[in-house]
């Protein structure tokens, strides 16, 4: 039985993060999670890479000015999923003093040490086209920055690198029980698609299982450890595109939340996000009428033409493990993280991650390393920072640049194809299309230009499984394929699974 340096259970944003940075300072590494990479909190987000202006309210000043650095390294390390995003912040009178509010946009342009993101600047709602879907009641605003993130797909490609370098990667595989046993950890683990079972030894143990953190804790390593998480969920709904340019808005509602309307997926309009205590299973998350309702009524108290339900074309929603930090309110609860050690004199560590955001992952990770510095000495120095991540090493000065450049390679593919491609695999678009010479080499489209070639690199190279696991992580595609469309898909994927089972046995493929 090998024995690794690192087990981490979770395949969320934080754990793939660990596994990515341990695995690139010389540990030995696994991880496993029981569904689909950022099958849940991490693909449930905002999608959002910012420093969170809003917590300015709540003092957290250390957050924000460690979200607005990392921002910029997030950026640069992935600019095909990560893209800057200009914020419209309408003002009104049951905001505070206009003054006020650009004192503390001001103070969010610097307290980071922005270097690649344009400043703030206030704007004329009666001449600038961000005010043109507004009430006439709301005549000033300001804008400013942050950026947008493809998060699932954020998830997979940390994970990717993780595996490239040497991390053991498991989808669809629980960990059913851990204990300490002669100064490792000994986990049992269970195959979700076989149900067969398989032992893996650790020297340590590092608990990132989100909403499930606290059952890991209990359950499955059977300590009685406090594990202060507070489940928060946030749910939001996609709409038919409101807004006719490409910027961003943050509304302040009455109950003093901010709701969010981004621009999504060329057609659509993202709105969220709320804000409620959540119990029960994190995995049977989804958005109430309540919630709905509250989204609808945030956004079109703004409007001129209040938003409907059947705009609705999409809603999802997820479940946010917070750090129980005792706030009143679920929207007050900080977003920081919080990484508790247990490591008993003589026995195998255990780190357990609480909190976080997708912004700060990245350190997150580093400072978990840290931690853990005193089990292994000999880990090599921290290395993430300037280190872009698969897809992310495009060379020219803009990524719009970049992917003119292959759109000249591939005229005979559509143009809207070859941007989508670039969007989602960066630089990896050319191991994708290796090959293709024309249309006919993509083999069948699904729809909505989903390829054959593409599915089967997803399979390949992505760990995706099902047909959820491309149409709505590895791309958002399933807002344009219809129900035939998806099953013929599905089928489609089963046929390669059973050809691959078949070949592993012996067999051939039928």
């Amino acid at each position: 039985m090998r024995v690794y340096d690192l087990a981490i259970i979770g395949g969320g944003i934080n754990g793939c993060g660990i596994a990515r940075d341990a695995v690139g300072r010389g540990l030995s590494v696994a991880l496993c999670d029981q569904g689909d990479l950022g099958g849940a909190t991490s693909s449930a987000s905002t999608k959002l890479v910012h420093g969170g202006l809003r917590y300015l309210e709540f003092y957290e000043f250390r957050l924000v000015r460690e979200a607005l650095v990392e921002r910029e390294v997030l950026l640069r390390s992935a600019p095909h999923i990560i893209w800057p995003l200009r914020f419209v912040l309408p003002h009104h009178r049951g905001l505070r003093p206009w003054p006020v509010i650009r004192l503390g946009l001001f103070f969010y342009d610097h307290l980071g040490g922005r270097r690649l993101l344009p400043p703030t600047r206030s704007l004329d709602l009666t001449r600038d086209a961000a005010g043109k879907k507004l009430k006439r009641i709301y005549r000033r605003a300001f804008e400013y920055s942050d950026c947008w993130v493809e998060d699932a797909r954020l998830v997979v490609l940390t994970a990717r690198d993780a595996a490239d370098r040497g991390a053991d990667i498991r989808t669809r595989t629980r960990c059913v029980a851990a204990r300490r046993t002669n100064g490792e950890w000994r986990l049992t683990l269970e195959d979700q698609r076989s149900k067969a079972r398989f032992d893996m030894a650790a020297r340590c143990l590092v608990n990132a299982g989100g909403p499930w953190a606290s059952q890991v804790i209990a359950e499955i390593a059977g300590l009685n450890l406090p594990a202060r998480v507070r489940l928060v969920k946030g749910s939001h709904i996609v709409v038919d595109r409101v807004f006719d340019h490409d910027r961003a808005y943050i509304f302040q509602n009455s109950d003093g939340r901010v709701c969010f309307a981004i621009p999504y997926e060329r057609d659509f309009t993202l709105i969220g996000t709320t804000d409620e205590d959540f119990e029960g299973d994190p995995a049977n998350a989804s958005i109430s009428k309540e919630e709905t309702d509250y989204l609808l009524g945030a956004v079109s108290e703004y409007l001129e033409e209040p938003l409907t339900h059947d705009m609705i074309r999409w809603t999802y929603a997820g479940v946010r493990p917070l750090y129980d930090d005792g706030a009143s309110k679920a929207q007050e609860a900080t977003r920081d993280y919080v990484l508790a050690l247990d490591a008993p004199s003589g026995a195998a560590p255990l780190l357990s991650v609480f909190g976080g955001k997708i912004t700060t992952h990245r350190r997150l990770a580093e400072q978990a390393l840290e931690q853990l510095g005193s089990t292994f000495p000999h880990m090599r120095t921290p290395w993430t920072k300037a280190a872009t991540l698969p897809g992310g090493d495009i060379s020219v000065t803009s990524f719009e640049a970049w992917a003119d450049n292959v759109a000249n390679q591939y005229r005979f593919l559509h143009p809207a194809l070859v941007q989508r491609l670039c969007r989602a695999y960066g630089t990896r678009v050319q191991i994708l299309l290796s090959g293709v010479s024309s249309p006919r080499d993509l083999g069948r489209d699904f729809g909505a230009g989903l390829s054959e070639r593409e599915v089967d690199y997803l399979i390949a190279n992505e760990w995706a499984e099902t047909a959820e696991d491309i149409l709505w992580r590895r791309t958002k595609l399933g807002l344009r394929l219809t129900s035939e469309q998806t099953a013929s898909l599905d089928e489609h994927i089963r046929g390669r699974q059973e050809a691959r089972l078949a070949m592993a046995s012996g067999g051939r493929p039928s």
